[in-house]
């Protein structure tokens, strides 16, 4: 398929699934907004369930190769690697905010499909290993065992993304203003460093 309509299809379905959910979604609306025939789209995707799962897949693969190589992972200290990737988070969000906002909108009303599941949950173990790779543990306070201290500060960060998808649940992702919660989140970071660094 041609690069430019490929992407008019892409960006149409995500705001259409993002706005109205699975169900309620429309592939006239799709395709209208896509500026292509019926006939086209269902050419490329055999049924609505068919383009979803595609759009899932992309948003993941997006995921995967432009957030994850965006994270320096060079960087020896925790906390400010944790501070960083934020930052590359919000960089990503500006760069693709229907795919992360379709994404946000299946998780915070968990419309996540079976087959998907493994692969989020796949994402997210790569995720932590981008974050707790290679850290200098002679920052770490003498005697607290490193391992038990990552795994308390990832359920730490597990918790707080909890909260916050109970407290943004039914909200426009796009319309939010990220940084009061970034904000909030540095000065968990920082709480969270006196207890474990020197």
């Amino acid at each position: 398929m041609d690069a430019s309509k490929q992407k008019r299809i892409i960006d149409a379905a995500l705001k259409e699934f993002k706005e109205k959910g699975f169900e309620l979604a429309s592939t006239n609306q799709i395709v209208k907004q896509a500026g292509i025939g019926k006939g086209m789209l269902f050419y490329y995707f055999n049924n609505k369930q068919d383009l979803y799962l595609y759009l899932m897949e992309y948003c993941l693969k997006v995921v995967e190769e432009e957030y994850f190589s965006a994270i320096d992972e060079n960087e020896p200290d925790l906390f400010e690697r944790m501070k960083q990737i934020v930052v590359v988070k919000m960089e990503f969000l500006s760069k693709y905010p229907d795919a992360i906002n379709f994404i946000g909108t299946i998780l915070l009303n968990n419309q996540i499909d079976e087959n998907i599941k493994s692969r989020i949950e796949s994402l997210h173990e790569t995720g932590y290993a981008k974050i707790f790779g290679k850290i200098d543990s002679t920052l770490f306070k003498e005697g607290i065992d490193i391992q038990r201290a990552f795994n308390l500060i990832r359920w730490s960060i597990e918790g707080y993304e909890n909260e916050l998808r109970r407290r943004l649940k039914g909200q426009e992702l796009n319309e939010l203003d990220y940084w009061p919660y970034i904000e909030e989140f540095y000065s968990y970071l920082d709480m969270i460093r006196t207890c474990f660094h020197k």
